[in-house]
């Protein structure tokens, strides 16, 4: 799994400790506190899981002792009622694990298998499906990599990573190229510089300021193909604002290298996945 596990505990802890607090009454008045439990994680519908690796780490953090088995792996295409992974152990941290383990498996498989629809939808044309910053907050890392689940690439990852231009950087700099010429003097040599452009005036400063990366935002598939003409292979293409299932083959048929859909993480429906308990039994 392509995480940095450390953050990923830390961001599970306090996920655990907002939902448990001082802890589970209804669990713990109800379930006694030796009663073991095995029960299945199961897809109520067809998608592409992403985030059994995470599933695990939850119930493991509450015991250590909890046996899950995955029988699918992140990435897998899967259908309407397949079982995802067995789960055998103390009751009480079964249940009580239960809520934040399947957020983080449902919110995680419906990005991957949005992702997977719209990798689909391009089909054999050269754009990259990427991500965007619209993501939940506390929650980048791992919709990041649902994303790399599902089929797409990860656009940057914060602030600190590339330097994307914006209007209201260049209304702030005073025009297109003085915003390159600042950023080239205060951003490392190894970062490249992205320009978002409304028209082809602006695609001609960007061009001429030496952008590396063009961002055509909200143009329609024909103008991203007289833009893509324009820039002629000098730097990359982005084609982001308004990308749709509708409309994304003709946008990847425009020419462009990379289409940014903020959709992927901030609007998704999350996956219908549950946990059915088959046993309780006193250890």
């Amino acid at each position: 799994m392509d995480l940095n596990l450390l953050t990923l505990k830390k961001i599970i802890e306090g996920f655990l400790y907002e939902d448990i607090g001082s802890g589970d009454i209804t669990t713990n008045s109800i379930v006694p506190p030796d009663a073991g439990s095995q029960g299945y994680i199961i897809a109520r519908e067809d998608g592409v899981v992403a985030g059994l690796p995470l599933t695990e780490m939850v119930f493991q953090m509450l015991d250590p002792e909890i046996a899950f088995r995955a029988l699918a792996q992140d990435g897998q295409k899967i259908e309407c009622s397949m079982v995802l992974a067995e789960i055998s152990g103390n009751a009480r941290a079964i249940l009580t694990g239960e809520r934040i383990a399947l957020n983080l498996l449902q919110h995680l498989s419906g990005i991957a298998t949005r992702t997977a629809r719209l990798v689909e939808l391009v089909g054999g044309n050269k754009p990259r499906i990427v991500d965007t910053r619209k993501t939940t907050p506390g929650l980048r890392m791992v919709e990041k990599y649902a994303v790399r689940v599902g089929g797409g690439y990860n656009h940057r990852f914060g602030l600190f990573d590339a330097v994307l231009i914006k209007d209201n950087h260049i209304k702030i700099a005073g025009g297109i190229r003085a915003a390159v010429e600042a950023a080239r003097r205060g951003s490392p040599h190894t970062a490249r510089i992205e320009v978002e452009v409304e028209d082809f005036a602006g695609v001609g400063e960007a061009l001429s300021a030496g952008a590396d990366i063009i961002m055509l935002d909200n143009m329609t598939p024909d103008r991203m193909r007289e833009a893509v003409a324009l820039i002629a292979g000098r730097a990359l293409v982005e084609a982001s604002g308004g990308v749709s299932e509708a409309n994304i083959r003709a946008v990847a048929e425009a020419g462009v290298d990379l289409i940014s859909v903020g959709a992927l993480t901030h609007s998704v429906r999350s996956l219908d996945i549950s946990l059915d308990i088959k046993e309780i039994k006193r250890r």
